[in-house]
């Protein structure tokens, strides 16, 4: 679905992303772990055709998409494609209504039907989101904040769903509840690309896991295994090799707890 062949990134000269490959198959959740300034939302900025927002470029290397190269296409045009970014920090519409919210995650289609059915999806996952439509996002909690961010991007009816940091201040009791959302989601047929630091909720839910470290890939395989490895557990885990686990794991075949709250 999705190839990252030697990229290469940066901002004014200095390099962020040192020559990255990864595939994200159909039909998989892969997580993509790191510490901050590891160039994990680099590399979604340049998946999503935000980089030049961010005064980024792409130095060499390429992005595809189901054989079209993404590299250079605008943002609107991504979208249109199939792939769509949830960003770090939520970036809700805050005066926006959470149904006027929804609206703009779906302007991208003409098909009604299409939006109607894509809205009815978002409120099975979210039914908080359906009992206070006509509030202000802004006034909606944290938690809240980042069910109606997921649910926006779900708007546009995505093939690959790229998740920056949806962990990102939130109770640990939510962060458990987005684990089960993201692998509903890919149970219902979206692909997902998750960029995570919360390692132990990233590698429950994936099926493959990259980890980066300095711009670049320092270990990749199944998640489960990843979870397992001495250097996973220390830096990621907080466990000793002697009291490696793997990481709690999400079954692909569990009925949704519905996030409420």
């Amino acid at each position: 679905m999705l190839s990252i062949d030697s990229l290469h990134v940066s901002y004014g000269g200095v390099q962020a992303v040192r020559g990255i490959s990864m595939e994200i198959p159909d039909g998989k959740v892969v997580a993509v772990l790191g510490s901050n300034g590891a160039g994990k939302t680099t590399l979604l900025r340049a998946i999503s055709g935000t980089l030049k927002l961010h005064r980024g470029r792409v130095e060499s290397g390429s992005v595809s998409f189901d054989g079209a190269e993404l590299t250079g296409r605008d943002p609107a045009e991504t979208v249109r494609m199939g792939l769509v970014q949830v960003p770090e920090g939520r970036r809700i519409f805050g005066r926006l209504t959470v149904e006027e919210n929804l609206r703009a995650g779906g302007m991208g289609s003409k098909d009604k039907t299409a939006k109607a059915k894509a809205q009815q999806r978002v409120f099975e996952l979210f039914p908080v989101l359906q009992e206070r439509s006509a509030q202000r996002g802004g006034l909606l909690s944290g938690g809240e904040q980042q069910m109606l961010a997921i649910g926006r991007a779900l708007m546009a009816s995505p093939k690959l769903l790229l998740l920056d940091e949806p962990s990102l201040g939130l109770a640990p009791r939510i962060i458990g509840q987005i684990g089960e959302v993201i692998a509903e989601i890919n149970r219902q047929g979206t692909s997902v690309l998750l960029v995570e630091q919360n390692a132990t909720m990233a590698l429950g839910v994936a099926d493959l896991a990259y980890v980066l470290d300095v711009g670049e890939v320092s270990l990749s395989g199944d998640a489960r295994e990843l979870a397992r490895t001495d250097e996973v557990q220390r830096l990621y885990l907080g466990h000793d090799s002697e009291e490696a686990h793997a990481a709690p794991r999400v079954a692909s075949g569990r009925t949704l707890t519905r996030w409420t709250s």
